[in-house]
C-alpha cells in the first residue's frame, strides 16, 4: 500500500515538474521572440523617421545655393587676376559639386522634388546669400582686379547665407548625413569667409 502511494506521489511530482519545465520553456521562447519583434518595429520606425521636413528643405535649398556658388567659381579661371582668388574658386567648386550630387541622391531616395540645374536663379533670389541675376551679370562682365574684388565680396555674402542655412539644419534636422554635411559647411565656409576677408584687406 505504501509502495503504491509512493509511486503515485512520484508520478504526480514528475508530471508537475514536466509541466513546470514546459511552462518555463514557453516563457523562454516568448522572451526570445519579443525583443526581435520589438526590434523590427523599432527599425521600421527609425527608417520612417530617418529624415524630416527640415532635411528636405535643406537639400532643396542648398542645391541651387551651391549651384550658384559653383557657377560663380567657374568664372574665376579666365577673369580673375589673383592666383589666390583662382585657387579659392577652384576649391569651392571642388567641394560643392560632390555635395550637390549627394543632396540630389537624398531627395530622389525620399521621393522629393529635385531643383533643376540651370543658370536662372531668379526664383531663389530671396534665399540667404543668393545673388540676383543683376549681380551675376555684373560679375560676368568684370575682369582683373575688379572681378577679384567683386567675386570675393559676393562670395563672402554667399557663404554667410550658406552658413545660416546649415546652422538651421544642424538645429532642426533629423537625418544624420544631412546634419553632418551642414556641420562641414559651417566649418569650411566660415574658414573661407575669413580667408576672403583677408584678401579684401578686412582680416
Amino acid at each position: 500500500m505504501t509502495t503504491t502511494r509512493t509511486r503515485a506521489v512520484l508520478v504526480a511530482l514528475t508530471a508537475t515538474a514536466a509541466l513546470a519545465l514546459t511552462a518555463c520553456g514557453s516563457g523562454d521562447d516568448s522572451a526570445g521572440t519579443a525583443p526581435a519583434s520589438h526590434s523590427a518595429e523599432a527599425g521600421a520606425t527609425a527608417t520612417a523617421g530617418a529624415h524630416n521636413a527640415q532635411d528636405v528643405s535643406f537639400a532643396q535649398s542648398m542645391i541651387p545655393h551651391h549651384q550658384q556658388a559653383v557657377e560663380m567659381a567657374g568664372l574665376a579661371a579666365d577673369r580673375a587676376s589673383s592666383a589666390q582668388v583662382k585657387d579659392l574658386a577652384a576649391r569651392i567648386e571642388k567641394a560643392q559639386d560632390p555635395e550637390i550630387r549627394t543632396m540630389t541622391g537624398w531627395l530622389k531616395a525620399w521621393g522629393e522634388d529635385v531643383p533643376m540645374a540651370g543658370m536662372d536663379h531668379s526664383g531663389h533670389a530671396g534665399m540667404a546669400g543668393m545673388m540676383s541675376d543683376k549681380d551675376m551679370t555684373m560679375l560676368k562682365q568684370a575682369k582683373g582686379t575688379d572681378f577679384d574684388t567683386m567675386f570675393l565680396t559676393m562670395m563672402v555674402q554667399h557663404h554667410q547665407g550658406a552658413v545660416e542655412m546649415a546652422g538651421t539644419e544642424q538645429a532642426k534636422g533629423d537625418y544624420a548625413p544631412a546634419t553632418s554635411m551642414a556641420a562641414g559647411i559651417v566649418t569650411a565656409q566660415n574658414a573661407e569667409i575669413k580667408e576672403m576677408n583677408k584678401l579684401l584687406g578686412k582680416g
